[in-house]
């Protein structure tokens, strides 16, 4: 029997205030792991109107000539938050700095005589998943979302056309599935922060038909496809100024769109010795090379830790019943023996590069997803080779 369902996924603008956040949180760790490549980092934000607050633990050294501050003034620039009328901007919103030294406690665990035996930063349990129904090897409802709020960003930073946007949005992208595939878009919403003059129907008109010449790619829309753009009616007052942000409050939107599970641990803001983050992207690296390898369609990879030990606790392994030359108890054995993917801390750090990264920043996954998108080592597919060699070995 034919089986029909519709799933929907957000993404939020660099400019929403969780996101404003994160991007903070991750460039003062850029700024620390340049420094100092074992730097410790958690480093949180919170804004407000006219307001900035950073506060979190970092061990760092030279860490008292990283100027936070100017750190998050830089990065509210970029965004694009300059006009102090709007009640937060670059230059004029105030700054308070609570950040102290990491705990001992935490150190004791982590830090290790021989380096290869560093202790898992944090407990808990991660994911990782791929899917084989978009080139990016990542759900459709999640990749659409992020490159429609991408591409309105890309308009506003480089079109000044487009003046009358603001740096605030959000997208909905609601994905019609047949027998597990993708075969439809039913619902789009673009909710977008505008300037006063842009607040018109004709502007909304245009944010539609923009975001409908976008999505024409996909070769999923229909003429039943359904659009709502700023259904308030209005939307000018945006970023912190109409709501306060925090860091790690999207971690939905960070990830799979909600399609896969999520362990609950946030990214932005800690180094890779917490492995809320790194083992969140080893868990992708690996699950995306076994779609990439044809041994599934779908993937999801849970991994869970012990603070302070140097080993995974457990792995469990998901392929919903795409598994192809390789049970998903085999996969979990394979995962467990270390040999193609290595999960103790020290190798996820050094087998991707987490502690200097070349090429990318931390900063520079703090908007439209840390999954999907090329340049991160973590969406590399050099594993494929390795794990065919696997299965036919079985």
């Amino acid at each position: 029997m034919a089986h029909r369902h519709v799933f929907t996924s957000e993404s939020v603008s660099e400019g929403h205030p969780d996101k404003v956040a994160d991007r903070i949180s991750d460039a003062v760790l850029d700024a620390c792991l340049a420094a100092d490549t074992g730097a410790r980092v958690a480093c949180e934000t919170a804004t407000g109107p006219d307001a900035v607050v950073n506060l979190g633990e970092i061990t760092c050294k030279g860490f008292d000539s990283i100027d936070v501050e100017g750190i998050a003034r830089r990065t509210v620039e970029k965004i694009g938050y300059t006009e102090p009328d709007e009640h937060f901007a670059a230059a004029t919103f105030k700054h308070f700095n609570f950040i102290h030294g990491q705990s001992p406690d935490i150190a004791m665990g982590v830090d290790r005589e021989r380096a290869e035996n560093q202790g898992a930063g944090d407990q808990g349990m991660m994911f990782g998943y791929a899917t084989g129904e978009t080139p990016e090897l990542m759900p459709t409802p999640i990749i659409l979302s992020h490159g429609l709020l991408a591409m309105f960003a890309k308009l506003r930073h480089e079109d000044k056309e487009y003046s009358w946007l603001r740096p605030d949005a959000k997208s909905q992208i609601s994905v019609v599935y047949e027998n597990g595939r993708p075969t439809a878009i039913d619902t789009v919403v673009v909710s977008h922060q505008t300037t006063e003059a842009g607040a018109t129907k004709d502007r909304y008109e245009e944010i539609r038909r923009l975001a409908e010449r976008w999505l024409e790619k996909t070769s999923l829309l229909t003429p039943k496809t359904k659009y709502f753009v700023n259904p308030t009616g209005k939307f000018v007052t945006g970023g912190p100024c109409g709501d306060s942000g925090l860091t790690g409050r999207k971690i939905i939107v960070d990830t799979y769109g909600g399609m896969a599970a999520h362990g609950g641990g946030a990214f932005s803001g800690k180094d890779p010795s917490k492995v809320d983050r790194s083992a969140a992207y080893f868990a992708r690296y690996a699950a995306k090379n076994i779609v990439a390898a044809g041994l599934a369609e779908r993937c999801q990879i849970q991994v869970a830790y012990a603070i302070g030990i140097d080993r995974p606790v457990s792995f469990c392994v998901k392929t919903f019943g795409t598994a192809k030359g390789a049970t998903d108890a085999q996969l979990e054995k394979m995962l467990s023996d270390g040999g193609i993917f290595d999960f103790r801390p020290f190798a996820i750090i050094n087998g991707l590069g987490l502690t200097s990264p070349k090429g990318w920043k931390y900063e520079d996954t703090a908007a439209y997803g840390h999954f999907g998108r090329s340049g991160f080592p973590w969406e590399k597919t050099d594993k494929t080779e390795a794990l065919a060699q696997w299965a036919r070995s079985l």
